[in-house]
């Protein structure tokens, strides 16, 4: 009636309800969002609105605009839609919480020299997790087999738990195994949890993995006894201080471990995986590597000389262009004309949500990066090595041309401890194993497509691997 009329007025975008009542679109969405939303930017262009569940979507696609709706924290609000995922993902709510003063101690922690600490500790942990994981292997010429989804996502997470969560290993603390595998259940139903379409006997195990998680978290952060990262302490006192109870503490805390370690194993597992399915990428970051192994330690040490590594930076952030798939999603809280680069203008209404998906534009946009479903690990690299930023859509030289920790004031605070963890996971893999796929001609699996929108792909199914200790480091 009024509100359909009003959805008809020329100054906004063009609608699209779906033939389903009120689910309109939500079905298609949540099972191949990318798929949907190419197909939708096909009909209506690069702005429309969608309805998925009751609610009215405007999608923004085109790359140039984006800062139209990043930099308005006015009539756009962040909170509100993370405040609806909170509850629905981690049955969290918290009411006093101020997320200017939380953004401000983790940028504190992850910077400088903490983020030094935090880089090096995770070092340690990863160093040992991957002689325990070689352990297996009786004598130097056994090989052991794994999926490197989940040899990656492994070590990774329980390194991350061990460096911010759990202190050391081998003591009478929570065993980062135990967390792993009960996070892995739970990552398995996040987004129907996000999308509340958990059947009857999933939302039983949601309850009871969530559960066990919270049991398992509640010591991490407690005082200096805990052998958590003095971040965890200091978060956990935040909350505290803002009257938050024990119960709502560990709740955040599984947050927290999402939030901190969700992305990097799967991230990790595509690089490695178009490494070992692309040679001349492989011998590429194999060859930088191996200049750094012969560097004099005693100038400087691993971890610094690692700092350096343009090549696998490149092979990193084009891996991150296919497999980062995070929606930007925004509340509108009071009528706003958005104006796109291109000078046409939209009105949008309260009440309504914007969302971004820089997955379609900039990363898969062909316009801006040819061939844009292969992997090239020397797309960020200029001829002469340098790193490359320059890129263009339409004649215009783009702020926007790959997008995967988010931007503007959302943007992720974590992002240089994660890349330093992937790097020196990388480095550690390729410098200590043997590594390579157990069927010579295995492609990467396909990805699993009801996971866009919430950070890093997963796959459908595994890439089959063995490995064995190398001779020599």
């Amino acid at each position: 009636s009024k509100i359909i009329k009003s959805h008809l007025s020329e100054k906004e975008p063009p609608l699209d309800k779906g033939v389903i009542p009120w689910l309109g679109h939500a079905l298609e969405f949540g099972r191949d969002a990318a798929k949907f939303l190419n197909r939708m930017k096909v009909k209506h262009g690069d702005i429309f609105t969608v309805r998925v569940a009751g609610r009215y979507v405007t999608v923004l696609l085109d790359p140039s605009s984006y800062d139209a709706v990043i930099e308005d924290s006015v009539s756009l609000d962040f909170t509100r839609y993370a405040q609806v995922l909170m509850d629905r993902i981690f049955s969290l709510q918290l009411p006093h919480h101020n997320l200017a003063v939380e953004k401000a101690l983790t940028k504190q922690h992850f910077e400088g020299g903490s983020l030094s600490c935090l880089s090096s500790t995770m070092h340690r942990h990863l160093q040992s997790l991957l002689l325990q994981a070689q352990r297996p292997c009786h004598n130097q010429t056994d090989w052991n087999t794994d999926g490197l989804f989940s040899f990656c996502y492994s070590l990774l997470f329980r390194a991350g738990y061990l460096t911010l969560f759990g202190g050391e290993q081998n003591n009478n603390r929570t065993d980062p195994t135990d967390v792993y595998e009960e996070y892995r259940k739970f990552d398995n139903l996040l987004t129907k949890m996000a999308r509340t379409t958990l059947k009857p006997e999933e939302k039983r195990t949601a309850q009871s993995v969530r559960g066990r998680l919270w049991e398992l978290l509640a010591p991490a952060g407690l005082g200096e006894g805990s052998g958590s990262s003095p971040w965890l302490r200091d978060y956990r006192h935040l909350l505290q201080e803002e009257g938050a109870d024990e119960e709502t503490q560990r709740r955040a805390l599984l947050l927290q471990l999402w939030a901190t370690q969700g992305n990097v194993g799967p991230a990790a597992f595509w690089l490695l995986g178009f490494l070992l399915t692309n040679p001349e990428a492989m011998r590429a970051v194999r060859r930088e590597f191996s200049s750094i192994s012969e560097q004099d330690s005693a100038k400087c040490p691993l971890l610094d000389r690692l700092q350096h590594t343009p090549v696998f930076d490149s092979a990193l952030e084009e891996t991150l262009r296919l497999s980062a798939a995070p929606f930007i999603t925004r509340e509108v809280v009071q009528e706003k004309t958005l104006q796109m680069a291109n000078g046409q203008e939209y009105q949008l209404r309260r009440g309504d949500r914007v969302c971004l998906f820089p997955f379609i534009s900039p990363q898969m946009d062909p316009e801006i990066h040819q061939e844009p479903q292969r992997f090239k690990y020397e797309r960020f690299l200029n001829k002469d090595g340098s790193v490359k930023k320059d890129f263009f859509k339409g004649g215009r030289r783009l702020k926007y041309y790959t997008m995967p920790w988010g931007a503007g004031t959302n943007g992720c605070v974590g992002k240089r401890f994660a890349i330093n963890s992937i790097r020196q996971f990388v480095y550690l893999v390729l410098s200590h194993l043997e590594l390579e796929r157990c069927d010579s001609e295995a492609q990467m699996p396909e990805v699993n497509s009801s996971r866009y929108g919430f950070g890093m792909l997963q796959p459908e199914g595994d890439l089959a691997i063995r490995y064995k200790p190398r001779h020599s480091h």
